[in-house]
């Protein structure tokens, strides 16, 4: 059995009479990209917190590399890399120089960070940009550029919280390239996430929070497979919520497991679509999408479709 890098044993948080993170568990293995997924105040960015020792659990157990968190937390810091939400970076500073004065912070001596620096800038694709500071950098520049600096250290585990948010596609696709490439070297990663399609391309474990509670646990395809059916049937234009609504459609609906309406779509969901699609087919005025069940569609189920406006 592989000894876990980083668990977590029942942590609780509270904020008065708020309980925003409620008996949580949970482990990362060496080589392991965990998602963490859950609707806003689910408890993540709090969790994260706990896990780098910048918030205190009200209960429960943090241990890492062996070490127990908060009696060892400049240790544990030392194998860490960090890449926060919000942006870090020294605006006084080039992009060399915030990679060489991140380093000093772990100790490191400017001979041992210096060959360092023009590798971390070839990774994160900015070995153009070494002398430019964060203000002339675009978004995208300006995250690789914090994951450039989380590795100056070499460490064992990264924790990214919502890395890529903001990011135009494009810029998105090349984090993610990076953060495959480092999970090819054998880092470890503890990803907090919004982009479901970020999650089941990086992660090989997901974990949903809701409430500050674990709701589901496991690996991306078991999850969908276990909590949703095969298919989804997405139906809209004229008349289309009537399908959901209208007694007359009910033998309609009853091909379908389950059927949910977000805005102007009709979700129907089945582990037979042809039936379903052949009575669709039908109705010309109507619009279908006919796919596989996806990582949104099981977080939309766990968490619900209310828009959630707490932080």
């Amino acid at each position: 059995m592989v000894t876990p890098l980083f668990e977590c044993r029942n942590l609780v948080k509270r904020y008065g009479p708020a309980t925003v993170v409620d008996d949580l568990s949970f482990d990362i293995s060496p080589g392991e990209c965990l998602g963490v997924i859950g609707p806003n105040g689910a408890g993540k960015t709090t969790t994260i917190r706990m896990c780098l020792g910048l918030t205190t659990p009200d209960a429960g157990s943090i241990t890492a590399f062996g070490l127990d968190m908060p009696r060892d937390a400049l240790a544990i810091k030392a194998q860490l890399g960090v890449v926060s939400q919000m942006d870090t970076l020294d605006p006084d500073f080039s992009c060399a120089e915030n990679l060489l004065v991140y380093g000093r912070y772990f100790g490191m001596s400017r001979a041992q960070i210096a060959p360092r620096i023009s590798q971390l800038l070839d990774f994160a694709a900015l070995a153009h940009k070494a002398n430019a500071k964060p203000g002339e950098l675009s978004g995208g520049m300006k995250r690789r550029l914090s994951l450039a600096r989380a590795l100056v250290n070499d460490p064992r585990l990264l924790m990214l919280d919502e890395p890529t948010t903001g990011l135009d596609p494009q810029a998105r696709h090349l984090m993610w390239e990076r953060l495959q490439a480092l999970l090819q070297q054998g880092k470890s990663i503890l990803l907090t996430t919004h982009f479901m399609d970020e999650a089941e391309r990086l992660c090989s474990r997901l974990l949903v929070l809701d409430h500050g509670k674990k709701i589901a646990e496991g690996r991306p395809r078991q999850l969908i497979e276990q909590h949703l059916e095969s298919d989804v049937v997405e139906v809209y234009g004229q008349g289309a919520l009537a399908l959901a609504q209208d007694e007359a459609h009910a033998p309609l609906r009853a091909l379908a497991a389950r059927v949910e309406v977000s805005g102007e779509t009709v979700f129907f969901y089945t582990a037979q679509a042809m039936p379903l699609l052949a009575a669709l087919s039908e109705r010309h005025e109507l619009r279908t999408l006919h796919r596989p069940a996806n990582l949104e569609d099981l977080f939309l189920k766990l968490t619900g479709r209310q828009i959630r406006e707490d932080g």
